[in-house]
């Protein structure tokens, strides 16, 4: 409308000229003169319609150039963000693989060093026990604690996953991880072979931190799945109260310290009895890093609750068959609650046992009822899926 009007005013101010220049020349003029005048006008009107776009394009190309450099500069400044957290976790991750190959150079170096010294028995030794030692029992555990240096210093420690399931749904929560050592022949030697030799020798920190090594590769495995499942990790007692052990433990442990969510450290009841000032402290300091400890291997009822949750228990392993023949399940589950501590019945092996627990309220059991330990192959800690314990990987034991 206002393009009308204006054309409208155009046209009749260049006729309203034209007019006149004829009525006061009387020439034929006035009509040419009207005509021009109106170009002219048209013109006039053009330009400054031309001009007035400029303007209006040029700002927008001013501003478009604004907001552009703006989103650039914003980008610019999001990837020196990316840069500095993938150099943070690439420095956090190097720094990580560092104290695991430092820690575990260390331990080996003081296996190497310490294996010359205990190859053999003392002749004292020899002497002083042969009263109560067999002649098989004397020639069988030094060519048994040989085998076993040597099944460690090549690295031959299996890992072995034994799954702990909620009840009643038996929903896999947790996996327990044992250590099994295996011969060049290709036999198993089970803990209650090794342990009683392994540990005299000062053999245990390097068996323990083996399994700890494996035990943190398999959880970064689950997080990488988005897996909530944790994994209870055995500590022996010798390892707990070694002191040039357990502060380079320590130190690993702080390096993985964002698994604390999922690694359980768990050691027996005798060990935790015996730990003294010393390994008592250092299970403080576990539990100060936030990962959670377990009792397992319960002999007796001579529990100090109050004591275990301050130094940072927070699962009780019992079996079955201690607490239904004593039957302890309702108090042993009670004294848990106030507690804050969690009772795990291990053991369970028939749905006979399973029912009696629903019944007393149980939330978590372990056994070979819901799967025995099964060892998983090296190459399994490359590719294995964890989304089920049948999906994993196994390899039967022996």
């Amino acid at each position: 409308m206002t393009r009308a009007l204006l054309t409208s005013t155009y046209l009749l101010f260049s006729a309203t000229v034209g007019i006149a220049v004829y009525l006061f020349t009387g020439a034929s003029t006035g009509f040419l003169v009207g005509v021009v005048l109106a170009l002219g006008c048209f013109q006039i009107h053009a330009n400054a319609r031309n001009r007035r776009a400029r303007r209006i394009t040029q700002g927008a190309i001013a501003s478009l150039h604004r907001r552009l450099e703006q989103a650039l500069d914003e980008t610019r400044a999001q990837i020196d963000v990316v840069n500095k957290v993938v150099d943070s976790r690439a420095a956090e991750q190097n720094r990580k693989i560092m104290t695991e190959l430092q820690l575990l150079e260390n331990l080996m170096r003081g296996f190497a060093d310490g294996t010359s010294e205990n190859d053999e028995p003392s002749a004292a030794t020899t002497s002083s026990n042969s009263a109560a030692k067999t002649r098989d029992e004397m020639s069988d555990e030094p060519e048994l604690l040989r085998t076993i240096r040597d099944t460690i210093e090549q690295s031959r420690v299996d890992l072995y996953l034994q799954p702990i399931v909620s009840l009643p749904q038996r929903k896999l929560r947790f996996y327990e991880a044992l250590s099994r050592l295996r011969t060049e022949e290709g036999s198993v030697i089970m803990p209650a072979q090794y342990i009683k030799l392994a540990a005299p020798a000062g053999l245990m920190p390097v068996v323990d931190q083996l399994l700890l090594f494996r035990c943190v590769q398999i959880v970064r495995r689950l997080m990488q799945k988005q897996r909530d499942i944790g994994i209870f990790c055995n500590i022996s007692g010798v390892s707990l109260i070694d002191a040039e052990f357990f502060p380079q433990f320590l130190e690993f442990m702080h390096a993985n310290r964002d698994l604390a969510g999922q690694i359980v450290c768990e050691l027996s009841q005798e060990d935790v009895k015996c730990a003294g000032a010393e390994g008592e402290a250092n299970l403080a300091s576990l539990a100060r890093l936030g990962f959670a400890l377990s009792l397992d291997r319960v002999e007796s009822w001579e529990f100090d609750f109050t004591k275990l949750r301050t130094l940072g228990f927070r699962y009780i392993k019992v079996r079955a068959a201690m607490l239904i023949q004593e039957n302890a399940v309702v108090n042993m589950k009670k004294l848990c609650e106030r507690h804050g501590l969690n009772l795990i019945v291990e053991r369970v092996e028939d749905e006979g046992t399973v029912r009696q627990l629903l019944d007393f309220g149980v939330d978590c059991a372990q056994g070979y009822l819901f799967g025995g330990p099964r060892a998983v192959r090296d190459d399994s800690l490359r590719v294995m899926e964890m989304d089920a314990l049948t999906t994993i990987p196994f390899r039967k034991a022996g």
